[in-house]
Parts: C-alpha cells; structure tokens; sequence
C-alpha cells in the first residue's frame, strides 16, 4: 500500500522561497552587522535564490516580455520595468560583491585586486536595491497580504449539529 503524498502549491513554494530570499537580502544588507563572511557566502546563495525564483516565474516573464508593447495592462507593463531594473541593479551587485571578495573567494584560492571603484559601486547598486526591493514589494502587496494569511491561517474545523430536546443546535466553528 503506498503512502499518499501531499502536494505543495506553486504559492506555497513561492511564498516560501521569496521569503527566504527576502531574510537573506535583510541579513546581508549590513555586513558589520553579520561579518564579512556571512555577508559573502550568503550573498553568493542569494544569488542561487534569486536563479530560482526567476526560473519559478520564467513563464511570467516570457508571456509578458512578448505582449509588452501590444497587450499588456498598465500595472504589468510597470511591474515588468521595476523587475528589470531590479534584476540589473542585483546583478551589478553580485558581480561587484564577488569582484571585492575579502572571505569566500579567497577561501576558494580565488585572490581578486581589490578596488576601490568596485567597492563604490557595489554600495550605490545595494543601496538602489533597496529602494528597487520597497517598489517590487510594494506591487505585490497584495499577493503578500493574501497569501501570508492563507499560509498563517488555522484550518477550519466543520460544524458539529446536536440534536436536543427543544430543538437542533449548532455548535463549533
């Protein structure tokens, strides 16, 4: 006899990797904080969050980068420029982080000539990020909302009827 599987929605598995990513972005936004290392190594798996959370919504972005200029609402049309600009911006900010490693490329053997250019544009691109980060959470907020109460939300027990002398009466939930 085989066991039945759950089944995890494809909201419950964004919701969860989106917050993941979302932590890991706060963390690793004040490395003295956290420390260098911290800071480095978490860096480098948000970007394997951030591969996956592309490839979860792939089909999203190939629909609406071929309705862009034809078809597409208002609100998608800005949600996509927000989210280009977004994966840019974190794609300069990766580069750069991995460019001004001080702790896991070198535990690697990986030794880049640190500059101070680099270092600059590493702290602009993650402070835009942020700004990038309140606009993408901001458009959607409601998703969210939504699907935070859903995820937090207590089943819902099903009523019970007692049947008493005077009459019927429901009771439960």
């Amino acid at each position: 006899m085989q066991a039945q599987q759950k089944s995890v929605s494809r909201n419950t598995v964004n919701y969860l990797i989106d917050t993941i990513i979302f932590l890991a972005f706060l963390i690793t936004f004040n490395p003295h904080a956290t420390g260098m290392a911290i800071h480095e190594w978490l860096g480098i798996a948000f970007a394997g969050g951030i591969m996956t959370h592309l490839l979860l919504h792939w089909q999203w972005i190939v629909g609406i980068t071929q309705r862009f200029l034809k078809s597409a609402t208002t609100n998608a049309r800005l949600n996509y420029i927000v989210n280009m600009l977004f994966f840019i911006n974190m794609v300069v900010v990766i580069f750069t982080g991995i460019m001004i490693s001080e702790e896991a490329l070198p535990t690697l053997g990986i030794t880049l000539g640190h500059s101070f250019i680099w270092k600059m544009v590493h702290t602009t691109a993650s402070d835009v990020a942020l700004g990038l980060l309140g606009l993408h959470v901001a458009l959607h907020w409601r998703w969210i909302v939504n699907t935070t109460k859903r995820f937090f939300a207590r089943p819902k027990t099903q009523k019970s009827t007692v049947v008493l002398p005077r009459g019927v009466v429901q009771k439960g939930a």
